[in-house]
């Protein structure tokens, strides 16, 4: 099996293009053995990169993640998110802190805030850098924020430091397409797709059948290879099932052709016009 393709932060760190998502984990104790397993299995085929939340699961999903990735921290790239609510200058520190200690590390790589709610981006700001003068966090970023929420925020004292932008997208949501992610390209400023397979949708879809079936492959492994030819895109799929991580993993062996490419604008067309930002 080949490595895990990778694109790059705008600091130079290299991150591999596919990672693990974990919306929805630690709902449930039952699933928390399962869970655990799935992320560990991503690990080991290269998926390194795993995103998570306070929100998932209230902090479910963070716990999950942490026990994942006990006595193994060096070789993964960690994700989190703090809730618009918090995103005060001192919430965000607060917030911060719980992430940590659910985590179980001393560092989070990559800190977002997951929408813009009533705080001012400035006091968010403030809070990131409180968090990066001491060590808490590596780079910050955002979630779910549209190109005037992006020239907002780049427009403010440190605000060019944004790392990422996660934001729907899939063959299903080509809106961002129009504007938003050309402008966070030009930056250097790679997007993390979240809901990449359409939350399952794009699984079951009859336009994808004929192009997984001239492959070999599946429905959602021509989304995710589809994704993966985006310049500067990570896509972070969730799995739970050992088989399933191992079909994503193997999406990443799928070379697209340009006819391939041209038949899925077809089925998928990219957008004409400016639209709103899709969110979940």
């Amino acid at each position: 099996m080949k490595p895990v393709p990778t694109t790059s932060l705008p600091d130079g760190t290299c991150l591999p293009v596919l990672g693990q998502g974990t919306w929805k984990m630690g709902e449930r104790s039952a699933d928390r053995a399962r869970e655990v397993a799935a992320l560990r299995h991503g690990i080991d085929l290269g998926l390194t990169l795993i995103d998570t939340a306070e929100m998932y699961g209230e902090g479910g999903a963070e716990k999950i993640v942490g026990e994942a990735i006990r006595g193994r921290r060096d070789p993964v790239f960690l994700v989190s998110k703090v809730y618009p609510h918090n995103a005060t200058r001192s919430g965000v520190i607060a917030a911060c802190e719980r992430s940590l200690k659910r985590l179980g590390v001393d560092q989070i790589d990559l800190y977002l805030l997951h929408w813009r709610g009533a705080p001012k981006l400035s006091e968010t700001l403030a809070g990131f850098e409180a968090l990066l003068g001491a060590g808490k966090i590596a780079r910050w970023g955002v979630s779910n924020f549209d190109l005037d929420d992006m020239e907002e925020l780049a427009a403010l004292p440190g605000g060019d430091a944004v790392a990422t932008n996660q934001v729907l997208y899939n063959l299903s949501s080509r809106g961002i397409e129009y504007d938003l992610l050309p402008w966070c390209a030009q930056r250097r400023t790679p997007t993390m797709a979240y809901s990449p397979i359409d939350q399952g949708a794009l699984a079951k879809s009859r336009k994808l059948q004929v192009l997984a079936e001239a492959h070999g492959a599946t429905r959602s492994q021509i989304a995710l290879a589809w994704l993966a030819h985006q310049p500067r895109v990570i896509s972070i799929p969730k799995a739970v099932e050992l088989s399933h991580i191992e079909e994503n993993r193997r999406a990443l062996e799928i070379k697209l052709t340009g006819e391939d490419l041209v038949a899925l604008d077809d089925e998928f067309p990219p957008p004409k016009r400016k639209t709103a930002l899709a969110m979940i």
